[in-house]
């Protein structure tokens, strides 16, 4: 297991309730993490209309996850 910190933009903040939080996985990459809190906590959005970051920095979706390892999940955002 390891130890992730995630922060929530837009629509998954909105359907998380939460901005950010921290939690422990068995999860090995990005993008099996997301699929996992899909349906934990009913994301709408696929991967393929998100971007990840990983420590800062994007990155693609089969990115190892590390202990500690901080995530960012960035859903299309409109603007005017």
């Amino acid at each position: 297991m390891k130890t992730v910190s995630l922060q929530y933009f837009a629509i998954l903040r909105e359907q998380r309730g939460l901005t950010h939080e921290t939690l422990a996985t068995a999860t090995g990459t990005a993008g099996e993490l997301y699929a996992e809190l899909r349906a934990r906590h009913g994301f709408t959005l696929p991967a393929d209309r998100l971007r990840v970051a990983v420590n800062g920095e994007f990155a693609p979706w089969d990115t190892p996850l590390t202990d500690g390892a901080e995530l960012v999940f960035i859903p299309p955002v409109a603007g005017g």
